[in-house]
């Protein structure tokens, strides 16, 4: 099924008043069809008369405002409301009278301000018409058609002012939409970087305090400021990567990278070794490339583990085991040592705690406790192939 055609992009890009002068147009061509005439609106029971010299101002200025319904919707209410009077005084009764409801629309849609004003104001200009249009004919119209046609007004205002408060509605979920992506966004940077910061610095931190006992062995003292900047220059890779991010066309690289490069887990893993943390690692099966997101929160989870048994556990033997499953990817990490307990989730959400949102977002489980054996152990089930 073929759906409704759009518009082409330069008549998007005219003025608004251009766009809007057709329907203006329109009325007015259709005005002077010989098939048409006295078939428009008519208030009051004066007899038709045919057009004169003055029908082609009365319904230019009845039509042609339309042109600025948008842009100037009071004045444009005002001119085709005074057209329209004018119409009805001299009986022309033209389809042009067909712009009177289409001006209260757009008025009610798209004024801004005193709505309330103009609204009496329309209001009590409709009063002498009616008078005069009742004195002016024979009597055969009622007052109540004079109101039904009055309500037939009120009908077109409210159906403006309900298209104004649909479109405010609009733009404000819109508008909170944009924000909630932007909060959520920044909280994602903000664990990127938590995550990157706390692990390469906590591991400096340990290996700077480790030097300092090793002045009288110059080789391990050399290994260990080796270890140092190594993890600094680690460091500075992952925080230009999340700079990257944040460029407007890093969007240009389709090639995910946001999620680490093949060898990191073992990478990661031998500088928590070159920290003085004995790990034991196990990595089964192949990432695959289809594995979107999970990968990067396998990793992250990983890494967080691996900072919190430095941080309370440090020296304590410590395992990881990540299996690349074909869709899921299955981590666990854990150290011995009663120290590791104050890893528990928690403090600032942006660490275990945090962790757990980000699996929960990919419909994966997270854990993280003391098991039987008094180990800490980190457990997460990340479901592979998820773009989020």
């Amino acid at each position: 099924m073929i759906g409704p055609r759009r518009a082409p992009g330069w008549w998007h890009q005219l003025d608004v008043t251009v766009r809007d002068l057709p329907l203006g147009l329109l009325l007015l061509a259709g005005s002077f069809l010989p098939a048409l005439h006295g078939k428009g609106t008519q208030v009051g029971d004066l007899p038709t008369r045919p057009f004169d010299a003055l029908t082609i101002a009365v319904l230019g200025l009845e039509c042609l405002p339309l042109a600025g319904r948008r842009r100037w919707p009071a004045l444009s209410l005002a001119l085709v409301s005074v057209g329209f009077a004018v119409d009805q005084l001299r009986g022309y009764h033209s389809v042009a009278g067909t712009a009177l409801p289409l001006a209260l629309i757009s008025a009610g849609a798209h004024l801004e301000r005193h709505r309330r004003t103009i609204a009496l104001v329309v209001s009590a200009a409709y009063v002498p018409l009616a008078v005069a249009l009742y004195r002016l004919g024979s009597g055969g119209e009622t007052v109540s058609g004079f109101v039904t046609f009055y309500l037939a007004l009120v009908l077109a205002w409210g159906v403006g002012a309900w298209l104004r408060s649909t479109r405010a509605a609009e733009a404000e979920r819109r508008r909170r939409v944009a924000e909630d992506t932007r909060t959520a966004e920044r909280t994602r940077i903000a664990r990127e970087l938590h995550d990157v910061v706390t692990h390469h610095v906590t591991a400096m931190v340990v290996q700077a305090e480790a030097a300092r006992y090793l002045t009288g062995a110059p080789d391990r003292l050399d290994r260990t400021l080796t270890a140092v900047t190594d993890t600094g220059r680690l460091a500075i890779s992952d925080l230009r990567h999340l700079l990257d991010l944040l460029d407007p066309g890093h969007g240009t690289d389709t090639g995910g990278g946001r999620t680490p490069p093949a060898g990191r887990l073992l990478t990661l893993v031998e500088q928590t070794r070159g920290a003085g943390q004995p790990v034991e690692f196990t990595e089964e099966g192949t990432p695959s490339p289809s594995a979107g997101s999970a990968d990067l929160v396998a990793y992250r989870v990983v890494q967080e583990a691996l900072t919190n048994a430095l941080k309370y556990a440090h020296g304590s033997r410590t395992s990881v085991r990540v299996r690349h499953g074909r869709k899921e990817i299955t981590v666990e990490v854990g150290t011995d040592g009663p120290g590791s307990a104050a890893a528990s989730p928690g403090g600032s959400g942006r660490g275990l705690a945090g962790l757990r949102d980000r699996v929960a977002v990919l419909g994966g489980e997270f854990s993280a406790g003391l098991a039987d054996d008094g180990r800490f152990v980190v457990r997460a089930r990340i479901p592979a192939g998820s773009p989020a």
